[in-house]
């Protein structure tokens, strides 16, 4: 059996299938852990001009990181394919378990939505309103824990845009002002679908079911419901202050987790204090999709670093005089600094890693590109830079070090201090060489 490779992924069995996408089984050989591949074909998102949505969708989903939300590792991408890197879960849908069991027993629903709240306030807090709340977008990991899933629908809020527009969503689980087309509230909208699917937990069945849409955007917008008989007070109470129809006077999250049923049992999630999201691959796929080729058979990586031709060394240089390159004019060395180095271009990047590290900043690398991120030395403002390794002859290369924002003084310290660290690697003429140890013969 001949197994497929795409990059480090070893990839198995196809377990689900969509109208623009199969999602396959695959495995990190690098550290043995399981993920799903969900595997989309580049053409026919182009062809629907589908490219903004699932752009919007991978990079929300790379946006909220929560134990409640299925995570989203990485994205790849050959000449004709996306391959998006997700979390494996191995419980299957909130529904199906619905289905096969029935309604499920007050302890267990309020455990479910408990979680479903928690998931839903961190994406609310980042701007994202999922739209599409429903028990086949709830998957359940190994633990039996909920994980929110298929972000496609979802917006991500404008700044100084306070109302939604688009009409979306599945009719039963809908607030009714998104139907109203006049504008919504994303969080209020997404409350009452919690709210809907809290009752299909307790009951086995829908509030809101009708074959006529008419009719049943009718009973929605009335919120005209009712109760089965096993329904608690507190239950009744919870469902009663979320399916009002009025989003003004509907009850919010921060109520809702103040509220007596929902803290009964309640275990808090433990999130991640910091953890710092990288788009880099997003960008490379969707905006540069040239810049992130893999290889989909061997899974191998033999990218190197770009190679400067003679017409780059000119436009570098401003003109046929090379030593430009090394020599920068003093405003360019305000924003822009070079240096060289004889060591592989692997060494280059992981001793610019390391370094930028132990001084205290973010590194982010694709390739043998790296931006660099943190604050300045009076944790005042935040500056970025850009290191970049490129190949000017076999065995020579050149890193150029640039501003992307931040205080130019701040920029000058940092390269100053960065570059004293990296002196194994950086390369100096034989009369720079010759003039250095002299001067350090003479201090002693």
């Amino acid at each position: 059996m001949v197994i497929r490779k795409v990059g480090k992924y070893e990839v198995g069995r196809t377990i689900g299938e969509g109208t623009f996408a199969k999602v396959k089984f695959a495995q990190n050989t690098e550290t043995g852990e399981s993920v799903a591949m969900k595997v989309i074909d580049r053409s026919a998102i182009i062809k629907h001009k589908m490219i903004d949505q699932i752009k919007r969708e991978i990079s929300i989903m790379k946006l909220v990181r929560h134990p409640y939300v299925v995570r989203l590792h990485e994205v790849l991408a050959s000449r004709t394919k996306i391959y998006i890197i997700l979390e494996f879960i191995t419980g299957g849908e909130l529904f199906d378990k619905i289905v096969h069991h029935g309604r499920l027993s007050e302890t267990e629903s309020r455990r479910y939505f408990q979680q479903l709240i928690d998931g839903v306030d961190y994406c609310h807090s980042k701007g994202v309103y999922h739209r599409d709340l429903k028990p086949e977008n709830l998957l359940l990991d190994s633990q039996g824990n909920l994980k929110i899933s298929d972000f496609g629908l979802s917006a991500f809020s404008a700044q100084g845009v306070s109302l939604l527009r688009t009409t979306c969503g599945t009719p039963n689980y809908v607030a009714p002002e998104v139907l109203s087309h006049k504008g919504y509230d994303g969080a209020a909208a997404d409350v009452w679908s919690c709210g809907v699917i809290l009752y299909v937990l307790m009951a086995g069945y829908l509030p809101f079911d009708e074959i006529d849409l008419t009719t049943l955007y009718s009973k929605i917008e009335k919120a005209e419901f009712s109760y089965p008989s096993w329904f608690s007070v507190g239950t009744k109470s919870m469902i009663h202050r979320i399916l009002d129809p009025n989003p003004e006077t509907r009850i919010r999250i921060d109520e809702i987790r103040n509220d007596e049923w929902f803290t009964k049992d309640y275990v808090s999630v433990r999130l991640v204090e910091y953890e710092d999201v990288n788009l880099d691959d997003v960008y490379a796929v969707f905006d540069n999709p040239e810049e992130q080729q893999i290889n989909e058979k061997s899974g191998k990586d033999d990218i190197g670093p770009l190679v400067l031709n003679a017409f780059d060394l000119i436009v570098l240089s401003q003109g046929l005089n090379l030593s430009a390159l090394f020599d920068r004019k003093q405003d360019c060395m305000k924003h822009q600094m070079r240096f060289v180095s004889q060591k592989p271009a692997k060494v280059v990047m992981s001793s610019m890693e390391v370094v930028a590290q132990s001084m205290g900043f973010k590194t982010h690398i694709r390739n043998f590109k790296m931006r660099v991120e943190g604050l300045s030395t009076n944790k005042a403002s935040h500056l970025s830079f850009i290191l970049e390794v490129f190949e000017v002859a076999p065995s020579f290369f050149m890193v150029d070090i640039h501003k992307a924002a931040g205080d130019a003084d701040e920029f000058q310290k940092f390269y100053k201090k960065f570059c004293s660290k990296l002196e194994d690697i950086i390369w100096k003429p034989p009369s720079e060489t010759c003039k250095s140890w002299k001067t350090r013969s003479l201090k002693r």
